[in-house]
């Protein structure tokens, strides 16, 4: 069960796991998350999966993970994304300062 969002002014920041499928890996996908997750103020990170999907666990306030979940579902141009998945998750503290690129998941 997520943890209770944290409150900042009025809006309350929440934390969301999103999984990108498709030909999303060596396609710079990583990279391109995390400047869109930059430029929307969303913290927290991406990674590639065994599976051949993108892992982006993303911190933010609902209006900022909505426009994330949108580009997610873009994607840059040399990716083709079939399918995006999301999830809410507990907030981790150490995800809440900037976007960070993961190593791979194998």
């Amino acid at each position: 069960m997520p943890e209770s969002p944290i409150h900042e002014g009025r809006e309350s920041y929440q934390a969301r796991r999103y999984r990108v499928s498709g030909k999303v890996q060596g396609v710079g996908f990583r990279y391109f998350a995390s400047r869109v997750a930059r430029q929307l103020g969303v913290t927290g990170y991406a990674k590639n999966l065994r599976d051949g999907s993108v892992e982006v666990y993303a911190f933010g306030t609902a209006a900022m993970l909505a426009a994330l979940h949108k580009e997610l579902q873009r994607g840059p141009g040399s990716a083709a994304v079939s399918n995006v998945t999301e999830e809410d998750v507990a907030i981790e503290s150490k995800f809440e300062r900037g976007f960070s690129i993961e190593r791979d998941d194998f």
